[in-house]
């Protein structure tokens, strides 16, 4: 299958327009949404644009209802009420009540979670560390990967706010061996990267972040994943 990344979005509701028009080019047979739509360089108090980009988000949900969703620390600041850099004072019950909106627009509950599985790849915020998955699974339920999803993507906040988490984890920069590294591609973004990069299994693709003064950082180009054959691509944004 080709899965169409939609990185991290950080108020850019544009990105879901351009990977409308990506799925409607036939370019992909399914999206997934690596979130953090939340939070920018200055901008807690542009409260418009925080509306925006979640409406953007629920639209797309609606219009392609395939489409997976991997919540990231941003999203889940909120949620939990848990600060962190660029959290908006003003933005917590307007990202609740757009959060609720865009988990009841979609078909199926496990849509949004912390992992996801397609084929050989898992998808991600930040990461599935090994380490992570040891403390967390019993032994007798690591042999099936399905049942490791279940368990990882039952834990809590208590659970899931540490630098080991898939929402927190940064592998590019932290030496830590990765779930099952011989069988299954991860991607994830989180940690911004200047170019789509993949070192081993690791993809790494948080190309539309910005620097403090908002210049991107990356190519913002949205990733193609064939989850058989680990072939990545960059999309440059349709016209």
């Amino acid at each position: 299958m080709k899965a169409l990344i939609i990185p991290d979005v950080h108020l850019k509701p544009r990105m879901f327009t351009d990977a409308g028009r990506l799925l409607d080019q036939g370019a992909a047979d399914r999206a997934l949404c690596l979130m953090d739509l939340a939070d920018d360089w200055n901008q807690q108090f542009n409260l418009d644009l925080y509306e925006k980009t979640y409406d953007a988000a629920i639209r797309f949900a609606g219009q392609y209802p395939d489409t997976l969703w991997c919540l990231g620390n941003h999203d889940l600041s909120y949620v939990w009420n848990r600060r962190e850099s660029g959290y908006s004072i003003f933005a917590p019950r307007l990202v609740n009540e757009k959060m609720r909106k865009l988990r009841e627009a979609l078909r199926d509950p496990g849509q949004m979670a912390y992992v996801h599985r397609i084929d050989r790849a898992l998808f991600s915020h930040g990461g599935l560390a090994d380490p992570f998955v040891r403390w967390y699974v019993k032994d007798a339920d690591q042999a099936g990967i399905d049942r490791v999803l279940e368990r990882i993507n039952a834990l809590e906040a208590g659970d899931m706010w540490d630098d080991m988490s898939p929402i927190w984890l940064r592998p590019q920069v932290e030496r830590v061996s990765l779930f099952r590294e011989e069988e299954y591609l991860q991607v994830v973004g989180h940690t911004p990267v200047k170019k789509i990069t993949r070192r081993g299994n690791l993809v790494s693709c948080d190309v539309f972040s910005t620097d403090r003064k908002r210049r991107p950082i990356g190519t913002r180009e949205y990733p193609l994943v064939d989850t058989l054959t680990w072939e990545v691509t960059g999309l440059p944004a349709p016209e």
